[in-house]
């Protein structure tokens, strides 16, 4: 048998290729398949829901866009596709390719991300945590509605578990909530929500 390495993608060639397709996104080269599903969506969406009326009820500047890439520009092979995210309008002039497409290439208009989990679960816990963390992106959130995560990062036994990263320093400080725990969010700190409300 004979190893092929797949061909690493770069940035612009994923944008290209795939800028346009809700399925993929690429991390360090690789393209990854997010195997969306109607429950994983549903979960998205509402997410976004939240944010989205959280914002209205503080009259923020802030919008919640139903498309965006993250393309970190200090890693020219990784373009992320977050569920749902947070950007502030008024950061937006900053961003060069913005007017042109929904990109961001870097963290200063990003308030908020919210991943929901899949069968991918190592990418949300771990390289994405990294590169959310390298972006300062202040709060993000990981909902597991499954339970699919590694027992290193959801406990055990597994079960469904929101988890809200926080960034202190360089890195982020992560608490974790169960169905019925009322979430506690730095951001939004009079955010009425709950892991029960996401579920699909």
């Amino acid at each position: 048998m004979t190893y092929t390495p797949l061909k690493t993608l770069t940035a612009e060639d994923f944008i290209a290729q795939y800028g346009d397709d809700p399925r993929y996104e690429l991390i360090d080269g690789e393209l990854r398949d997010l195997d969306p599903t109607g429950p994983h969506e549903s979960v998205a969406g509402k997410a976004a829901g939240y944010l989205f009326a959280e914002t209205l009820r503080l009259n923020a500047d802030w919008i919640v866009p139903k498309n965006c890439l993250i393309r970190p520009l200090a890693a020219g092979t990784t373009v992320l596709r977050p569920d749902a995210i947070l950007l502030d309008n008024t950061a937006l002039e900053k961003e060069s390719l913005w007017e042109r497409e929904p990109v961001i290439t870097s963290g200063q208009a990003i308030k908020l991300i919210v991943e929901v989990v899949s069968t991918n679960w190592q990418d949300d816990y771990a390289c994405k945590t990294e590169d959310y963390a390298l972006l300062d992106i202040p709060e993000y959130w990981i909902v597991d509605f499954r339970g699919l995560g590694g027992v290193g990062y959801i406990g055990r036994p597994k079960q469904p578990t929101f988890t809200i990263c926080t960034l202190q320093g360089n890195d982020y400080l992560r608490q974790q909530y169960r169905l019925g725990e009322a979430i506690q969010s730095k951001l939004f700190p009079a955010l009425q929500l709950c892991l029960a409300a996401l579920m699909p």
